[in-house]
């Protein structure tokens, strides 16, 4: 809606991510495991998949930790080759803008290309439900989405009242493409559970909530804790 359109994405992936993905445990990600890389790079895989949805160029950023072994970002390299796009070890943690430099330079690199020919994943004037059930099978690898009548009564009520050229957000765990914050890789024929619709009027979104979630408050450019004073013998000020 603000005429601004992206020339390109930039996937940030780790080692140790993948390889949890890949069934390893928080204590053994320091280990070198190339095979365990490879079964969860099917998690990086989906997010590029994903991308490509949307029509644009990618590159993956692979954040270097110092447990990385040259073996696996090797291999990591080839499986994002595979794929058509490009990996860059980016070492900013270590050395501040310098390691970061081929990453820069490779973002630039494809947003000058002209490769970009953003899609939607939906147009506006599909309904609100079937916006979320895009999302959930094409986003996610599910089979549908489950919404309870009083959260399908609350979706036709947004769209009665005008609202239903919104876009929808999704407010799930980051950990998974499921709402189970323990399947790991990419997971495929899953229900994704709509518990809860929130309308953010002013936004000019839908807010579904999905699963286990805790979601964080907007606040305005001053907010009001801005103004909260507490005085020397303990009297608080300035909550309204």
């Amino acid at each position: 809606k603000t005429g601004l359109r992206p020339a390109a994405a930039v996937v940030v992936t780790t080692v140790r991510a993948l390889k949890m993905h890949g069934g390893v445990a928080l204590n053994a990600l320091r280990a070198e495991n190339v095979v365990a890389l490879e079964k969860g790079f099917a998690n990086l895989q989906r997010h590029l998949a994903n991308i490509r949805q949307f029509g644009l160029p990618a590159v993956v950023s692979v954040n270097r930790f110092s447990a990385d072994t040259p073996r696996e970002h090797a291999r990591l390299k080839e499986l994002c080759a595979a794929e058509g796009v490009k990996a860059v070890i980016a070492d900013h943690w270590a050395e501040g803008g310098e390691g970061a430099v081929e990453l820069a330079r490779e973002v630039v690199d494809l947003a000058e290309s002209g490769a970009a020919k953003l899609n939607f994943l939906y147009p506006d004037e599909m309904s609100l439900l079937e916006k979320l059930r895009t999302i959930a099978q094409r986003m996610y690898g599910a089979e549908d989405i489950e919404a309870a009548k009083p959260v399908q009564d609350q979706l036709a009520q947004f769209q009665d009242q005008g609202f239903g050229n919104f876009p929808v957000c999704i407010a799930k765990t980051q950990l998974s493409f499921t709402t189970d914050p323990n399947a790991k890789g990419a997971p495929s024929g899953h229900t994704v559970a709509v518990r809860e619709v929130r309308l953010s009027a002013g936004a000019e979104f839908v807010v579904a909530i999905c699963g286990d979630i805790m979601t964080l408050p907007g606040l305005p450019r001053v907010p009001a804790a801005n103004n909260i004073e507490v005085d020397a013998e303990g009297r608080i000020t300035g909550l309204f």
